[in-house]
């Protein structure tokens, strides 16, 4: 899913259109890594690009973008060069096609994740924190019951606290 994409035609601030505008530029490396690589390498790029911008805090330098991507090919095993598509367009057919393939399951007024499992397909869970263990198997089958449930549309509340990864 691509919030660049999703968000093209609708209003939204000018500050968060020029936020996402970013964001696409990691999607096309991600993108280029799974045409070059596979879809198996997709989880452990996230994973890495993820932990450095969201767990390390880099989200927050843009200037550091290019190296931190590329940092996270390097941790990946893949081939850091793939960093250069990030101001190419070459990749973004092939995101369009992705983010309308998932968005496609759950439909447009959500945002991400979208997970798809066992056939159900939905938008979430988002946490502010990381449950671990038992919790976590808890969770994530309440999440399935829920899901899997063909009548089930939707639970929200406000968001409390900010995230934390650790």
């Amino acid at each position: 899913m691509s919030l660049t994409v999703l968000n093209e035609d609708k209003d939204v601030s000018d500050d968060y259109r020029a936020k996402i505008a970013r964001s696409i530029e990691v999607v096309r490396v991600v993108a280029a890594a799974q045409q070059k690589y596979g879809d198996h390498v997709v989880g452990p790029l996230y994973t890495e690009l993820g932990t450095r911008l969201h767990n390390q805090g880099l989200i927050d330098q843009p200037g550091r973008l290019p190296e931190t991507v590329a940092d996270s090919l390097a941790a990946a095993g893949l081939d850091v060069a793939l960093a250069e598509v990030m101001e190419s367009d070459e990749y973004d057919e092939v995101v369009r096609e992705s983010h309308h393939a998932g968005i496609g399951l759950v439909g447009q007024e959500v945002g991400t994740p979208v997970i798809a499992v066992e056939g159900t397909a939905f938008f979430g869970p988002v946490l502010s924190r990381i449950p671990r263990g038992e919790e976590a198997g808890r969770l994530w089958d309440g999440v399935l019951t829920v899901a899997g449930y063909e009548f089930f549309y939707e639970i929200k509340r406000s968001r409390t606290a900010e995230p934390a990864f650790d």
